[in-house]
């Protein structure tokens, strides 16, 4: 192309920054356009250590004025409503943005149809979660809490239940820290038998030895039916509960529905291995919005959004150039499940399952990483 490209990125999470960044280290005249609400990045892995107090708001929104500046990147302060023109237009709640390609990274949305959901607090929708699930236990003199997650049932891939694990551990620890852990009673549920099988067999068993060794319960392998103010109801039973937290499956998100791009059965965009969005010219999607080709735990978490940004960056230019797309991205799960001052690391590919047992030094791995990943931001 003789004018510099058009290029329009939707979100402002993981995903959307790491192709920004992609693009740009590729082509120093682009013109991007990012549109998102704030320009703000929420850093959500660091909301594990808010109800400890470890982490506060302050710490975990980092402003995108610098970035935005460094990177020469125009920010549309709106809301996205929907696509026409096979996505060469992007109406939002501040007018139309016009592209010659379009990258979506506008994450998911967690799929909240189970009656009485408003009782359960879902920790992953963001930091006024977490600040909410440290108001409640700061305020409980004991009790049950009952923390869980599910998936969606038309879309295996697409379930986040490692931070589920890490409040569920988290809250064990500071519970045991403040000395009142033996007046509460913690139960973990799950409508599978295996909770957390796309981290791999050997952290299943890991997982639920740690729970026995802490002393959480159980309750595994039954249907959800509902929630009510004081109760988690499954068809294997109930679960008495002062505090519910819970982690909904998820789907896409709802200005999807305006639009004509491809889409899994579990309500994702389809992507295939170049991370374009099925059946559109010059219109990819990254991260937790996409439904990539690969095996089915490939994980929802900012690591395969960096890796996915990659490609779509390399494939989006090439495309614009007239050239073949060719780059694809690896699958592979990195986590530490952290539990406030150590942590355990699974690590999965293709070819491998490893799981490193508990210590300090992987919980200061993550601290550190958090603080590498956000420099580049600030």
């Amino acid at each position: 192309m003789s004018n510099p490209a058009r290029i329009t990125i939707i979100g402002a999470g993981f995903g959307a920054l790491s192709t920004v960044r992609e693009l740009r280290a590729r082509d120093r005249d682009a013109e991007i356009t990012l549109i998102a609400p704030r320009a703000e990045l929420h850093y959500l892995p660091g909301i594990i250590w808010i109800p400890s107090g470890l982490r506060s708001r302050e710490q975990l929104v980092v402003p995108l004025t610098n970035f935005f500046a460094r990177m020469r990147v125009r920010h549309v302060a709106a809301e996205v409503t929907g696509l026409s023109e096979n996505g060469r237009l992007v109406q939002t709640t501040s007018g139309e943005v016009a592209n010659d390609a379009l990258v979506i990274a506008s994450g998911g949305r967690f799929i909240k149809k189970l009656p009485g959901i408003e009782h359960a607090i879902t920790p992953c929708e963001g930091i006024a979660a977490a600040e909410k699930i440290r108001d409640r236990l700061r305020a409980m003199t004991g009790g049950t809490i009952a923390v869980g997650f599910a998936g969606n049932p038309n879309e295996p891939s697409a379930v986040r239940g490692g931070p589920m694990f890490e409040f569920l551990f988290g809250i064990d620890e500071q519970l045991r820290r403040e000395g009142r852990r033996h007046r509460f009673k913690l139960v973990f549920f799950n409508p599978s038998k295996e909770p957390g099988n796309r981290l791999g067999p050997k952290a299943v068993k890991h997982l639920l030895a740690e729970m026995e060794r802490r002393g959480i319960y159980t309750h595994l392998g039954h249907k959800m039916q509902r929630f009510e103010a004081d109760k988690v109801v499954t068809e294997g039973g109930e679960i008495p509960a002062d505090l519910i937290l819970f982690m909904p499956g998820m789907t896409g998100n709802a200005w999807f529905d305006q639009t004509t791009l491809a889409r899994s059965p579990g309500g994702l965009l389809q992507a295939d291995a170049q991370c374009r969005v099925t059946g559109s010219e010059h219109v990819y999607v990254v991260g937790d919005s996409g439904s990539f080709p690969g095996p089915d735990w490939m994980p929802k978490q900012a690591h395969m959004a960096d890796l996915q940004a990659a490609a779509a960056a390399e494939n989006l230019l090439a495309g614009l150039r007239g050239q073949t797309p060719q780059a694809s991205f690896k699958v592979e799960l990195v986590c530490i499940i952290d539990a406030i001052d150590h942590g355990t690391l699974v690590f999965r590919n293709t070819r491998r399952q490893i799981i490193l047992p508990s210590t300090r030094l992987f919980h200061w791995a993550k601290r550190m990483f958090e603080k590498h990943y956000l420099k580049q931001y600030r």
